[in-house]
């Protein structure tokens, strides 16, 4: 079977390397195991590959950071993630910049930009002060709230997987989800290497659906890139 996904040609509207993603109302998303740091604790640059719902690579996509910055700030550290497709093309850049990270501290909440191509703003992520639940804004490129996603209590979940719900603006109806999915007892308490699905329409505007890719990165680092 062929483990990588072909790109479309160029489609009028889509920015240039996201012709795929009009085709697909699911993605995956694997994040690598790091040898050294499940061995050692020592923190490196997060890599994940972006699958769809047969297996096949459709991107993948690096951490940029420094040493300092991941030893130091840990899941906390502001990050650029590129996102590159098959041919090692970057198709999506994500940078989050450096903000605390406390429900006692409403004033200084997570936010992340996604550009496609890299230069380009497509949208923003942006977290909502809440005491208990983690919740968030998408906004488009001029910052105009378009959807939300609301996370469970403390971001955590009885469940095997944990599932933050895409909703609209007038929280009715619920379009999709971002799912942290159980990976087994030893990778979970040894790593802090994780899997995630998205779910969201098909007909969703693909510059939001790579901004949902975005949201996938920040959901990890905030929840579930912790030191084991």
């Amino acid at each position: 079977m062929n483990m990588y996904a072909v790109p479309n040609p160029g489609i009028p509207g889509c920015p240039p390397g996201l012709e795929y993603l009009t085709q697909v109302d699911q993605l995956l998303i694997k994040q690598k195991v790091e040898l050294v740091e499940a061995l050692v604790g020592f923190e490196s640059n997060n890599k994940y590959e972006v699958r769809n719902s047969m297996g096949q690579n459709v991107f993948y996509a690096v951490e940029e950071n420094d040493c300092l910055s991941r030893q130091c700030c840990g899941p906390l550290r502001p990050f650029t993630i590129h996102v590159l497709d098959n041919f090692g093309q970057e198709v999506i850049t994500v940078n989050r910049p450096l903000k605390c990270m406390s429900c006692f501290f409403p004033c200084c909440l997570q936010e992340l930009e996604v550009q496609s191509p890299p230069g380009n703003t497509v949208g923003y992520v942006q977290q909502q002060w809440h005491p208990f639940s983690p919740k968030f804004i998408v906004a488009n490129e001029h910052n105009e709230p378009v959807l939300k996603i609301h996370g469970p209590f403390c971001g955590w979940s009885c469940l095997p997987d944990v599932d933050f719900e895409i909703v609209t603006m007038d929280e009715v109806n619920k379009i999709g989800k971002i799912s942290k999915q159980w990976t087994g007892l030893l990778r979970e308490a040894f790593t802090d290497s994780d899997n995630f699905g998205i779910q969201f329409p098909m007909d969703l505007d693909v510059r939001m659906k790579a901004v949902m890719i975005g949201a996938c990165f920040l959901i990890d680092f905030m929840f579930f890139e912790t030191t084991n």
